[in-house]
This record gives structure tokens, C-alpha cells and sequence, in this order.
């Protein structure tokens, strides 16, 4: 018999406001993690992207945990890599705060001092937090984490590869050694647990997805094509294909602007956004496309983790990422909430290692397809070995999967 919220242990108070939620039935991660947090368990849980983690972390502290008495000390800090997924974070801890009566502020780079200073004064519950601004604005002593009962890092693998874990670490040293800790992640695994053994006691491990593996319902493409042609590709795949709620990953700002330039010139609606961008342009250009008044976001990886976009139809990775990790989270921006997408990524010469590090990672060899209306100048060989299994075999004509309407390419 399917769990419902009301079995997890959830108070009134928090039932009701998942019910304003519109939220219906517990997702795997969230039916496993919130008893688990609920007991005040230390909890590393992985799982696929768009499945409710930040339910999983947020429903349970939000409901055991009351309001701090300590001023612009709160009880619950939640720390995540990006300004996107912060600000994706406090919306939700606001919309289950207001029935619970905790108050969210959000602190992040990019954006100026004044607003977050006042906030923080006024007195804070729930601070969610990048690592950099944290920092600083503790060391301005605006804020105090002595008090912190609950500590959720999200996205942690990701903070402990891109150099955020010595910031990371000091913000934790701060905390009291009795908090509780939550690490959350869509490719987390129990090596990266113990890489910060020492933050956590006895963990419980929710498994509800395992490294590598990727959304059930995305559908994954290669399409080899030299580096110089790349452009012309993605503008044959965006006419035949469709160009409306595509997100197109490259690896760098500056590559990144010069694709959404050549979008633009060719009569695309596209923006771009990256790290170089303030933080006024990546909210506007990121509500532009989700509101469908811009139909193709160039990105780096600052949006292949966790945000929610619903509707994505396909994304294209123009360059393959350097981690094959952020592969399963950039293909995971599509495919959500039972809708079905597709991922296609441009392999050049330069990026057949690349390729082979991610088919290890996926555990299946991903197949090629040849796009109609584009004829290469220049032949790609991206042959790699063979591999002996897969996930499943590849769908490439239309697919018969529940859940979305499929095209062929």
C-alpha cells in the first residue's frame, strides 16, 4: 500500500500546508527520509533529480524543529552551491513557514548587503545560504550559527568537488557538535560520506538512486559533429526539433554568451546565464524562460543542479562537462514530474574521453543519431570500446513511454 504524508509522522499543522502545496502522495526519497529526519537522525540521501528532495529535507526540520529565540541566530541553516537553487529553496520554506509561523531569509552573493542585513535583524528561523556570503557574513558578525539544531548541505558532492568545502568546513566547526545533518544530492555516494565523516554520527543512508544512474524518463543521444560545426547543428536540431523550453549546456561563460549570441542572430529567442552574470541578470533571464517568454536558455553548469523548470522539452549539451556527474544532473533538468524528455549531446574529437567517462558513469553506451538536415563538412570519429551492458536499449523513433507525448528527431 502507497505511503501518504499523514503516515510519515507529520504534524496538522504541516499536513495542511502540504495539502495548500498541492503535493499528494510522498515521493521514495521523501516516504524514506522524512521518518528518518523526524527521529533526528543524521541522513545522507541520494536520488534521482526531480524527485522532491527538497521536501525530503525541508517537511520534516520544518515541522520538529520551532522557531528560534536567538534573534539573527536561526535554528535550521541550509547550504547549497548556487543563487538559483537557494532562491528555489526559499520558496518552498516559505510557502510551508507561513503555516508553521518560521521565518525564511535567504542570503546570497551578487546581490547587495542592505536587504539581507535588515532581514537578518529582524530575526531569522530558516537561513538559507550560499557558503561565500555565509562566511562573510559571519565574520561581520551579523549572523550567528552557535545555535544551528539542523544543518542540511545540499547538493553536497557538488560543494565538496568545486571548492567550496574549506568555506563549507569553517561555517560547520561554528556549529554546535549536537546539530543534526542532512547531505543531500542527486549523485551522492557513501565515499563522499566519508570524506566528511567526522560532521556526521551514525547516518542513515536513503538510497533511493545510485551514482550515475540517470532519469527514468529521459531519453539520451550522441550526435559526434566537429567543433567548428557545432552551431550549425544545434540550429538544424532546433528547426527540426522544435526551439520552445530548450535549455542548451555549454562548458564556459564566455562560450556560453557566444552561443546565445549566435541564436539570436540566427532569429532564436535565447538568453543566456552563467556565474559572470549578476545576479539581477540570471533571476530576470531564469523567470523569462520559465514564465515562456524566452524560449532557449544557454547555460553553464550554475543550472544543471536542481532547479525546477517544468516543461523542459529536450536539453543539448553543446560541450560535454568536464565532470561526468553534472551529465546526470544537466539531463535531469528534462523529463520531470512523469514527462518525458531528451538529451542530446554534441561529442567532438576533443571530447571522446570525455564521452567514455560518462558512459561508465550512466552504465550504457549512448546511442548515436543522425540528425536530419545537417550534413557535416568534416566526418567525426568518436568510436569508443564497446560495452557488454546497458540500462536499456535505446528508443530513437517516436517512444510508446506513458507520461508524454514522444516526436521523432
Amino acid at each position: 500500500m502507497e505511503k501518504t504524508f499523514k503516515d510519515l509522522g507529520l504534524s496538522e499543522a504541516t499536513l495542511r500546508a502540504v495539502a495548500r502545496l498541492g503535493y499528494e502522495n510522498p515521493t521514495p526519497v521523501q516516504a524514506e527520509a522524512i521518518p528518518l529526519a523526524m527521529e533526528g537522525r543524521d541522513v545522507v540521501a541520494a536520488a534521482k533529480t526531480g524527485t522532491g528532495k527538497t521536501a525530503a529535507f525541508v517537511l520534516p526540520l520544518i515541522d520538529r524543529i520551532k522557531r528560534s529565540k536567538n534573534g539573527n541566530s536561526p535554528s535550521i541553516l541550509i547550504i547549497t552551491p548556487t543563487r538559483e537553487l537557494a532562491c528555489q529553496i526559499e520558496s518552498v520554506c516559505s510557502a510551508l513557514g507561513r503555516s508553521t509561523g518560521h521565518r525564511v531569509t535567504t542570503v546570497i552573493g551578487g546581490m547587495s548587503y542592505a536587504p539581507q542585513l535588515k532581514a537578518l535583524k529582524r530575526g531569522i528561523d530558516i537561513l538559507i545560504a550560499t557558503p561565500g556570503r555565509l562566511k562573510d557574513l559571519i565574520d561581520r558578525r551579523a549572523v550567528s550559527v552557535a545555535n544551528i539544531e539542523a544543518l542540511v548541505l545540499d547538493e553536497a558532492d557538488f560543494m565538496f568537488d568545486m571548492g567550496f568545502w574549506p568555506t563549507v568546513r569553517d561555517i560547520i566547526a561554528l556549529t554546535p557538535a549536537s546539530r543534526q545533518t542532512l547531505l543531500f544530492s542527486a549523485t551522492i555516494d557513501r565515499n563522499v560520506a566519508k570524506t566528511v565523516d567526522n560532521i556526521l554520527r551514525n547516518p542513515a543512508y536513503v538510497e533511493v538512486a545510485h551514482r550515475g544512474e540517470t532519469a527514468d524518463m529521459v531519453d539520451q543521444f550522441i550526435v559526434p559533429v566537429a567543433q567548428m560545426e557545432k552551431h550549425d547543428l544545434l540550429c538544424s536540431i532546433l528547426e527540426s526539433r522544435g526551439s520552445e523550453r530548450i535549455i542548451v549546456f555549454a562548458r564556459t561563460k564566455s562560450r556560453t554568451d557566444r552561443c546565445a549570441k549566435q541564436l539570436c542572430g540566427a532569429g532564436y529567442d535565447a538568453e543566456a546565464i552563467h556565474s559572470g552574470k549578476s545576479q539581477a541578470q540570471r533571476k530576470r533571464a531564469l523567470e523569462n524562460f520559465t514564465r515562456g517568454k524566452t524560449d532557449i536558455l544557454v547555460a553553464t553548469d550554475v543550472l544543471a543542479r536542481g532547479i525546477d523548470v517544468s516543461g523542459v522539452d529536450y536539453i543539448v549539451n553543446f560541450d560535454l562537462p568536464d565532470c561526468p556527474e553534472d551529465y546526470v544532473h544537466r539531463i535531469g533538468r528534462t523529463g520531470r514530474a512523469g514527462k518525458a524528455g531528451d538529451a542530446i549531446s554534441f561529442v567532438s574529437h576533443e571530447s571522446r574521453d570525455a564521452l567514455r567517462s560518462i558512459e561508465k558513469l550512466v552504465g550504457m553506451k549512448i546511442p548515436a543519431f543522425k540528425t536530419v538536415g545537417f550534413t557535416p563538412k568534416e566526418v567525426v570519429n568518436i568510436s569508443a570500446k564497446p560495452r557488454s551492458s546497458s540500462k536499456r536499449r535505446p528508443n530513437i523513433g517516436p517512444s510508446t513511454r506513458q507520461g508524454g507525448q514522444r516526436r521523432a528527431w
